[in-house]
């Protein structure tokens, strides 16, 4: 079995940012909403979900959970306006999104079920081009990003060359280098060790607590600590299991 590839040695370096100590573009005590208005999606004749509604304010995570097929990646989206729903809307602020497009996509960072990251680039390389694409100032050098979510020295590997857990590290240092008051994120801990799980949640529960805000799918336990949390549970409920044997 092919093992990881190896960082290469780098010079010490200043402590690597958190989510929580990366600079906000949000004054502290700001509110915000993110809500889902009756929302139904149909697709080729089959209701995926209908009437599909919740509130997320400043400091909360929602989960969201589901069977393959519920739903859950064509809620997501819709919520960051890659698809219409059929019917009800997506809010910022109050606000329609469709009305208040750039405000809301400039408060937005998404992070697929696929990272989003090129092979034939390195990790480093990659975080460049992210911030190039968002056209603002990186909160924080790549590398130190990198450093921050476990890549210290594998800043020059191509990402051909890394793992998925690896992989998957990349794209979320994109969350330090370009905060922004919502995540949503899904399936964050794919491919992800115990270490790079504990890493999410980390990273999850201080930017919750700078008075960020996150929406992710995953059916795995999730602690981020004193931060609000609810559940929502998409399609059909699991069965109760019978633990008595």
């Amino acid at each position: 079995m092919a093992s990881d590839p190896q960082p290469h040695s780098s010079p010490a370096a200043a402590p690597a940012p958190t989510a929580g100590a990366a600079a906000r573009p949000w004054p502290t005590g700001e509110p915000a909403v993110f809500e889902a208005v009756e929302l139904t999606c149909v697709r080729r004749d089959r209701v995926l979900f209908e009437g599909f509604s919740f509130r997320l304010e400043a400091g909360e995570l929602l989960q969201i959970e589901g069977a393959n097929g519920s739903g859950k990646t064509s809620l997501l989206r819709i919520l960051v306006l890659l698809a219409l729903a059929d019917e009800g809307e997506v809010r910022w602020n109050g606000t329609s999104t469709e009305e208040n497009r750039a405000d809301y996509l400039s408060s937005l960072t998404y992070i697929g079920h696929t990272p989003g990251v090129k092979a034939d680039l390195t990790a480093f390389e990659n975080l460049r081009v992210a911030t190039a694409l968002a056209g603002a100032a990186a909160a924080c050098d790549p590398d130190d990003a990198l450093e921050a979510v476990g890549l210290a020295g594998f800043e020059d590997t191509y990402v051909r060359e890394l793992s998925a857990g690896q992989t998957r590290r990349v794209a979320l240092a994109r969350l330090l280098l370009q905060p922004t008051r919502l995540w949503i994120l899904d399936e964050p801990f794919t491919a992800l060790d115990r270490s790079g799980k504990r890493l999410v949640e980390g990273m999850l529960e201080d930017h919750c607590a700078a008075g960020g805000m996150a929406l992710i799918t995953t059916h795995q336990p999730v602690d981020v600590g004193d931060a609000a949390k609810t559940r929502i549970h998409m399609g059909a409920e699991p069965a109760p299991v019978d633990e008595a044997g």
